[in-house]
């Protein structure tokens, strides 16, 4: 089978041609119809994540993935061969961008038929973030006001759509072709931090996501009313702002959850959600895909078919 895999911190990812691995005992073995890149993704070929996720070298790429199960492994009784799946697998193992790839049974998700593999292989880690850190970690009410920066990416765009989901006012800093992204979305409010300062024009607000960091992060404590919330998923916000502002901080890291992912997918078709997707891309223009990744400007979800 065809495999991406790193060879080192910043060295360029290549495709291989390996052997189809054999599901053990309570695993499966999934044949990848798409794959999703995240952020993470470059954060790891750069070295960046390495306190988080070292790696061990040569390293399959990819975590968030679906497609049908191929084969199950001894005592693997609730999974059957061409089941619909969904899965997130161990930053630190890798695996995603491939033809087949190993899962434990108990991260596998099933999807509906209605929910294609694109779609679906978009939820695990940008969803799954985005609903961690309005839903557990700020607990954001209907009613509430939340800013959400970057919100044509690939968190933000599931952020404002949770957000209204949830009864809430949704303000969004994008800019180009994001500005009409987001109002689709449901975005009550567009900023365009190009050419607006978002701090200038918003204030008051119940719950701040960062998905940017930086000098945005910062100024981000300006526009929250006392007692209010800013939930980054980018870095740690500094507590010495947070307590002078009289506001809650927080660090979200995010977490594999079946539990949740399962709600994600019923989600996508319970309610008037989707998944923003940017473009999709063959696993042999996997270089195009991760270079769109890493430029920092993809609205929404880049996939990889196979």
């Amino acid at each position: 089978m065809q495999q991406i895999i790193l060879t080192d911190y910043e060295q360029t990812p290549v495709l291989q041609d390996v052997a189809i691995p054999e599901p053990k005992e309570g695993e499966v073995l999934v044949r990848i119809a798409a794959a999703a890149l995240n952020p993470l993704d470059v954060k790891l070929q750069r070295g960046q994540a390495h306190a988080y996720f070292p790696l061990t070298f040569p390293s399959p790429m990819g975590t968030d993935l679906a497609g049908m199960i191929e084969k199950t492994g001894s005592l693997t009784s609730r999974w059957r061969a061409g089941d619909r799946v969904v899965a997130r697998l161990d930053p630190t193992k890798g695996g995603a961008f491939a033809q087949y790839a190993i899962v434990s049974e108990d991260q596998l998700v099933l999807v509906p038929e209605a929910l294609n593999f694109n779609s679906a292989a978009g939820l695990p880690t940008a969803a799954g973030t985005a609903w961690q850190a309005l839903v557990e970690s700020a607990d954001l009410q209907a009613g509430q006001t939340v800013l959400v920066h970057a919100g044509a990416g690939g968190v933000g765009s599931f952020a404002i759509q949770f957000a209204r989901g949830l009864g809430a006012r949704v303000i969004a800093t994008v800019s180009g072709d994001g500005l009409e992204i987001a109002r689709e979305l449901g975005a009550d409010q567009v900023i365009d931090y190009r050419s607006e300062d978002f701090a200038r024009r918003v204030t008051d607000i119940d719950v701040v996501l960062d998905t940017i960091g930086g000098d945005t992060q910062q100024r981000s404590f300006d526009v929250l009313r006392s007692g209010g919330k800013l939930v980054s998923t980018v870095s740690p916000p500094e507590q010495a702002l947070a307590i002078a502002h009289k506001v809650e901080s927080a660090f979200v890291f995010h977490i594999s959850n079946a539990k949740r992912l399962s709600e994600l997918v019923k989600a996508m078709g319970a309610k008037d959600h989707s998944v923003l997707i940017e473009g999709v891309f063959p696993i042999t223009s996997f270089a195009e895909a991760f270079e769109r990744q890493a430029s920092g400007r993809a609205h929404g979800k880049i996939i990889l078919t196979f």
